[in-house]
């Protein structure tokens, strides 16, 4: 376990700590050269993300983060792509509840489908307690006006508007108001596995109106994972649609289940070194299953999956 507080690292009971700072790139070396992975859980992304995986490359360790940025997500695969490979290390970015678990849902359902013309991640979340981490991301995504997009089978650039849609989630949850698009990864990792001409990710638009979402910072570890979701991904071709879902509770947990398979099959030497989406590493119908059977929620997908 690391991280910068040497004093609240030994609080935790760990048998092990490494203290290490961001500002500390011979601590933040010295990690990754005695780790085998390390799975960057401190956002916002945005600010910690670089300097941590360019500790990994420098210190040949496999990385993973839980990151909804965008913006870095999109700068791992445009500058540590050659590095990591050289280095003979993946890299792999947001392997978690946003992001992460959108892109493999939207590769199972999209698997064996030709001529893609859409496909749509929704989330479904209530009674989400962000930590400090997710609270100051949150208002880094929604400030944030240099939006990346996929439309026409080509990345778009630029603010887009949101626009308040109407996403027909399955039982029991039923259609629901979205926020749509939101500024997650899926823009950018889908398209690297899946054939299609558009992504786009869509959250409710109740999720972040509840009071507690951005005040539930101190809230106990038992009242945190009382979050409930449903992550939907809809593939519609013109030869028909195909859809599966997530469903669960504790977003947490299903984050840290999935970042932790993802490590230990690159221990066990499954992925290609470079820096690559969830999806792109993992046979995402596989990783799906696993986790479903780890309890991270239930799975439902569609026959050809």
């Amino acid at each position: 376990m690391s991280g910068r507080d040497p004093d609240a690292l030994a609080a935790l009971g760990y048998s092990r700590v490494v203290p290490a700072a961001l500002d500390d790139p011979a601590a933040l070396r010295a990690l990754a050269e005695a780790a085998d992975v390390i799975i960057h859980c401190a956002g916002p992304f945005a600010t910690t993300g670089l300097p941590l995986a360019t500790a990994a490359v420098e210190g040949g360790c496999h990385y993973i983060d839980h990151a909804v940025e965008v913006h870095h997500v999109k700068r791992l695969f445009d500058d540590f792509a050659e590095p990591a490979q050289r280095a003979g290390i993946t890299m792999l970015p947001s392997v978690s509840f946003y992001g992460g678990l959108g892109d493999l849902l939207a590769a199972a359902v999209g698997r064996g489908i030709p001529d893609i013309e859409r496909i749509t991640v929704a989330y479904h979340v209530t009674n989400w307690m962000m930590t400090h981490g997710a609270v100051e991301t949150a208002r880094l995504l929604f400030a944030d006006t240099d939006r990346i997009g996929y439309e026409d089978g080509q990345p778009r650039y630029g603010f887009v508007e949101p626009r308040q849609a109407i996403f027909a989630f399955p039982p029991p949850v039923g259609p629901r108001p979205m926020i749509a698009p939101v500024p997650f990864p899926e823009a950018v990792t889908v398209p690297r596995h899946t054939r299609t001409r558009a992504v786009e990710a869509q959250l409710t638009a109740h999720t972040f109106a509840e009071e507690q979402a951005f005040t539930s910072e101190q809230v106990e570890p038992a009242a945190r994972a009382d979050s409930r979701f449903m992550i939907a991904a809809q593939a519609l071709a013109a030869t028909g649609s195909a859809s599966g879902t997530l469903t669960g509770r504790d977003l947490w947990s299903a984050a840290a289940l999935a970042s932790v398979e993802a490590a230990v099959r690159l221990t066990e030497g499954t992925a290609k070194s470079g820096v690559a989406a969830p999806a792109e590493a993992f046979d995402a119908v596989d990783f799906l299953h696993s986790l479903a059977a780890r309890g991270a929620f239930e799975l439902r997908l569609p026959d050809q999956a």
